[in-house]
């Protein structure tokens, strides 16, 4: 969507392909970082973005065994926007299609899934999608699979993922807010367990964290044994688990963390998930996703409107963006394998790992973690010639 809108706004052609009738579903990846935020402000549409409802994330705190510390203070960062924003991602999708259908060369088609790429030689040529009306086919000069980490394009034109591993699994919820809860979006690390809670306004977002494939051993032991559990992790009364009132309401993340060692082939490109599946851990997802959109957007427009879009063209993508993918995936595995991992397997008292310690004992250091969450590595600015364009 973010590359549709940036490519119509330079007067690029495009279409977008929806295969819900609607985005209203539960994407639980609903942080928007100040990296994102940044480029809503370069495009001139902060202001109205953050009419949205959204709760804005200015600290995270976590606590490991008895210490708690504030992990990261985005205060300190040397841009407009100092937090995250909270914001139903339907919202947002909602937001970049309405300014799509506002330039003459963007066309959004919902309830319309992309089943395969169409070849002419060893060149993508287009899509086969199905429609409300049936079968159709879309000739483009580029196909680009964005469709996430279980990507229908990606294996459709031949592309393999290489697995990064990864310990563990999420169990997704939501617990009601009271009034006089704190405001605080937190983790909390004890032995055995993982607890994340992200201030929804009316509403916790949690996430418990369990050892890879063992969902079904969870629901297993029963619910009561799960609210006890969630109940245990809680900084307020224990009872207010209570409050989850069956397995439905309980939704898997069943993570992984892999990429695809070549992202394009002529004619055709992965970005996002499709390309590169990241862990939860820092809920940076979405925004090297939006990142990807970006650069896609500044290398290839000008390309695509002239007409001569090369191979080269789309291997610069990828050259752009694979370090900041494998610099942040190298750093999501360190803590997996370091952190996550130990905690999980843990049996007796929990000692925070050295980072936190150091972060405890010199608060300033919770800039560091604010800078990388925040804007991570190597962000991405809108093209001006993009920022200066009107649609046509």
């Amino acid at each position: 969507m973010m590359l549709g809108v940036l490519l119509a706004r330079i007067g690029v052609k495009v279409c977008v392909l929806e295969k819900h009738a609607d985005f209203f579903r539960d994407f639980r990846g609903d942080t928007i970082h100040p990296s994102t935020l940044r480029m809503m402000e370069e495009l001139g549409w902060l202001g109205e973005f953050l009419k949205l409802p959204h709760q804005e994330v200015q600290r995270l705190y976590m606590q490991f065994g008895d210490t708690r510390v504030e992990m990261a203070d985005f205060g300190h960062l040397p841009i407009t926007t100092k937090f995250i924003a909270l914001m139903p991602q339907w919202d947002f999708l909602n937001f970049l299609a309405e300014k799509g259908r506002g330039y003459a060369s963007f066309d959004l088609k919902m309830n319309t899934e992309a089943t395969g790429p169409i070849y002419d030689g060893d060149r993508v040529t287009g899509v086969m999608a199905k429609s409300p009306s049936g079968p159709i086919t879309i000739k483009a000069d580029l196909v680009v699979a964005a469709d996430g980490r279980h990507s229908t394009l990606r294996p459709a034109a031949g592309f393999v993922t290489e697995d990064r591993g990864a310990p563990m699994d999420v169990m997704w919820f939501r617990l009601p807010r009271l009034p006089t809860d704190t405001e605080e979006t937190q983790g909390r690390f004890d032995a055995g367990h993982i607890f994340i809670m992200l201030q929804r306004g009316d509403y916790w977002q949690c996430a418990y964290v369990i050892p890879k494939g063992q969902d079904a051993e969870v629901r297993a032991a029963g619910l009561d044994a799960f609210r006890k559990a969630v109940g245990q992790m809680l900084p307020f009364d224990p009872d207010r688990a209570n409050a989850l009132p069956d397995w439905d309401h309980v939704k898997l993340l069943t993570v992984a963390v892999d990429r695809l060692k070549h992202w394009a082939k002529p004619g055709f490109l992965c970005i996002g998930d499709a390309a590169h599946a990241m862990s939860p851990i820092g809920g940076v997802g979405v925004n090297l996703a939006v990142q990807d959109a970006v650069a896609a957007a500044n290398l290839l427009w000008q390309p695509l409107k002239e007409g001569n879009l090369q191979f080269s063209d789309l291997e610069a993508v990828q050259a752009r963006r694979e370090f900041p993918t494998v610099a942040t995936q190298r750093l999501q595995v360190a803590i997996q394998n370091r952190v996550i991992s130990k905690t999980l397997g843990a049996s007796g008292p929990l000692h925070p790992p050295m980072f936190v310690k150091m972060i405890s004992a010199f608060p300033f250091l919770s800039r560091l973690p604010a800078r990388v969450l925040g804007l991570g590595v190597r962000p991405e600015h809108v093209a001006e010639a993009i920022c200066a364009a009107d649609g046509r």
